[in-house]
């Protein structure tokens, strides 16, 4: 294998984060808050309930501390299983280097855009960093050669070379081995078959959620996750009960930016006919105050900071059902009567939490049937039997039946994995004492 393989066999016993949170900690009643500032992502997962992680931690423990001989593409490892989607990855990664990784790697010049029926000199080297007989003429076999390249890179497949081509290939194979590499670390963090019965996966990275039987994936659905400002930790978690006709506690953000105002335009009436409920604080047993008694100019200023709950119905952010996995980050996944949202490609937009396509279609999955509530008004507590684990993960690139495609960065997150895993002065430091930091 390539260097970059060794390189990456002295990473993959760093273990980025030690940190998990108590499966007895009190869930914020806020919806999502802010992922502390202590914790760093980007490989690891934070554990919310230990009882879920010991034999996949155990595991990859094990694998932790064996020395590979090299990176195989076999789908299962000699000592241990991996989960389909960290198999797919491996095997991605031999393909990788195979198809691009042996390319002439050295840089393109910047300049105009080269399509079909340009020459010149750029295109001669454009002909041969993609591995093709060097020609000034940019043909058909250089137009499908780009636009293969653009599949495999996220980018659209034109078959045109403008800058995001250019820059993508003056990045280097390396760069994308690497990412590829990390992914496959986050992938590892995953179950593997036999490890549990049943599971949930949501990615963060492609927005998507998957649920999981004995091993294997048997549906899957659209999410909407949080946008770079407010991202969706990674994170694992038990989905314990669903909240029927839940209600929804109102953002402070949104309180001072859009409900305050409001309020001052158009009264109070806004507030009863939206089925606002007013509470003093954020505290699980605060008390009711009367909206007429709360100074929202204040409110809007931000010098007082009530706590809002909307009641259930059409206008309710978390529609008609949320899954709760009590955590003190305040995240679940929830329904949405807004439905319009999971038909975009841009779907990073919400506070942190997890919206689910079709919410109805994982209740039925999770609970053997829908559960429903009293009365259309009031919000009702269905406990699942036997609590359903959930993987939020983040992956930047993905496996098909062609090969791996790199995906976008919502985050930014891989920029400081890479160079925690790669960052020259450490393959150096690693190389010379033959040890990992831990």
């Amino acid at each position: 294998m390539t260097s970059i393989t060794s390189s990456y066999r002295l990473g993959i016993a760093a273990v980025l984060l030690g940190l998990a949170a108590s499966a007895s900690a009190q869930p914020q009643p806020m919806e999502p808050v802010a992922l502390p500032r202590a914790v760093e992502q980007g490989v690891d997962m934070v554990y919310i309930d230990q009882e879920i992680n010991g034999g996949i931690r155990a595991r990859n423990a094990r694998l932790d501390r064996s020395a590979f001989a090299q990176y195989a593409g076999d789908p299962l490892d000699p000592i241990e299983p991996g989960n389909p989607t960290y198999a797919e990855l491996r095997r991605s990664l031999v393909g990788y280097e195979d198809d691009w990784g042996g390319l002439p790697q050295f840089k393109i010049p910047a300049g105009p855009r080269l399509r079909l029926g340009d020459d010149s000199s750029r295109v001669t080297i454009l002909s041969e960093r993609l591995g093709l007989p060097p020609s000034s003429r940019f043909d058909e076999e250089l137009a499908k050669r780009v636009a293969a390249y653009q599949r495999v890179h996220g980018l659209v497949a034109d078959g045109i070379a403008g800058d995001d081509v250019i820059g993508s290939l003056n990045r280097g194979a390396r760069h994308y081995q690497q990412v590829l590499m990390i992914n496959i670390e986050r992938a590892r963090r995953l179950p593997a078959p036999g490890e549990l019965r049943r599971h949930i996966v949501v990615d963060a990275g492609s927005a998507k959620i998957f649920m999981y039987e004995n091993g294997a994936v048997v549906d899957s659905m659209r999410a909407v996750v949080g946008a770079n400002e407010t991202q969706t930790p990674m994170m694992a978690a038990l989905v314990r009960y669903a909240m029927v006709n839940p209600y929804w506690n109102v953002p402070p953000d949104l309180v001072v930016k859009s409900i305050a105002p409001r309020v001052l335009e158009q009264g109070l009436g806004y507030l009863t006919e939206r089925k606002y409920e007013v509470f003093a604080d954020w505290t699980e047993n605060a008390s009711s105050l009367d909206p007429a008694t709360v100074d929202w100019q204040a409110v809007k200023e931000g010098k007082l900071a009530p706590r809002l709950r909307r009641g259930p119905g059409p206008g309710n952010s978390m529609g008609d059902i949320k899954f709760m996995m009590p955590n003190a980050l305040g995240i679940y996944l929830h329904d949405t009567h807004e439905r319009t949202v999971f038909q975009k490609d841009e779907r990073w937009i919400s506070n942190g939490c997890i919206r689910v396509e079709d919410a109805q279609r994982l209740a039925t999955w999770l609970f053997g049937s829908r559960p429903t509530g009293d009365d259309p008004d009031i919000e009702k507590r269905v406990d699942l039997l036997d609590p359903v684990p959930v993987f939020v993960t983040y992956l930047t690139a993905g496996a098909t039946a062609e090969g791996v495609v790199f995906r976008a960065d919502p985050y930014q997150r891989d920029p400081a994995v890479l160079d925690q895993y790669f960052g020259e002065e450490r393959l150096e430091r690693l190389s010379g004492r033959n040890e990992i930091r831990r």
